[in-house]
């Protein structure tokens, strides 16, 4: 089968409180999400953001849509973000093609019928992570080239967090209905990201955790600022954080990451930070 979705449910905050490891990792971390020509995705009731990754090795995948949604096709009444994070390959949407290489971004519009996921050099496939969420409108399809992207210094060498945020899915970049997009590489020596922690009430957010090194991990704390959960992650693996929860990590080696939030809410410093002294 070349695409497997999987379902997860919405959780109330109160409920958390009470989970074990087992079922905080069950509830929200992603363990995997590429497989050889393969399309996997992960739905979550969160509002209803679609999660997912392509792997084409030996052949070409379709972005075919499933019975959760109940669409003709995949964008029938969604919007998607597209972003390459290993080779080179190219992305056709409704027969124009689109090169991809490390870091390119592809925005692709509701209506799209066709979304077809390629590799150009098949010893070096390449991967795609992919972010969908319900759209009321239809907005043009559109790479998000390396001059439209916007990039923020953040953080320090002294606190742990130097990192780069590149916005890549954003209403100031192009027009969009609900989702938002970017990358944020930790640099050498920096191991914190997202400080200091918030929470945004008005949409929910996923983390997608990639250029792990061997051996190492990433430490995700979620839940309730008064109430904090952590899971252990591995390369290539993606949490889901609802609205009510934290998100930030600590790695045990510097990472990079992408961010996909989707909601009501499209200013993008919308949230209520937590500094972390006050933190539990």
């Amino acid at each position: 089968m070349k695409t497997q979705i999987e379902e997860r449910w919405g959780t109330h905050p109160e409920d958390v409180k009470h989970y074990d490891t087992e079922r905080l990792r069950r509830e929200f971390l992603v363990e995997k999400l590429f497989a050889a020509d393969e399309i996997q995705m992960v739905y979550t009731h969160n509002d209803r953001l679609i999660i997912g990754g392509a792997h084409p090795v030996r052949e070409n995948l379709k972005l075919e849509t499933v019975d959760l949604i109940r669409s003709a096709y995949f964008c029938e009444r969604r919007e998607l973000g597209i972003v390459c994070i290993e080779g080179e390959g190219v992305v056709t949407v409704d027969g124009t093609d689109y090169a991809m290489t490390y870091k390119d971004a592809l925005y692709v519009g509701r209506g799209a019928k066709d979304v077809l996921f390629k590799s150009v050099d098949k010893n070096h496939p390449a991967k795609y992570y992919f972010a969908s969420s319900p759209a009321h409108t239809a907005y043009p399809t559109a790479a998000i080239t390396s001059t439209m992207r916007r990039v923020r210094h953040l953080g320090s060498e002294e606190t742990g967090n130097k990192r780069i945020l590149n916005q890549l899915v954003l209403h100031e970049i192009l027009p969009c209905c609900q989702l938002q997009m970017g990358l944020t590489e930790l640099q050498p020596g920096s191991v914190w990201n997202t400080m200091p922690p918030h929470t945004h009430s008005r949409r929910m957010e996923a983390y997608f955790y990639f250029r792990v090194p061997e051996h190492q991990a990433v430490c995700h704390f979620m839940g309730e600022p008064q109430e904090t959960r952590h899971l252990f992650m591995g390369n290539e693996q993606a949490v889901i954080s609802p609205s009510w929860s934290i998100h930030s990590a600590a790695g045990t080696s510097h990472y990079t990451f992408i961010w996909a939030m989707c909601g009501e809410n499209l200013d993008y410093d919308d949230m209520d930070t937590f500094t972390a002294d006050k933190l539990k």
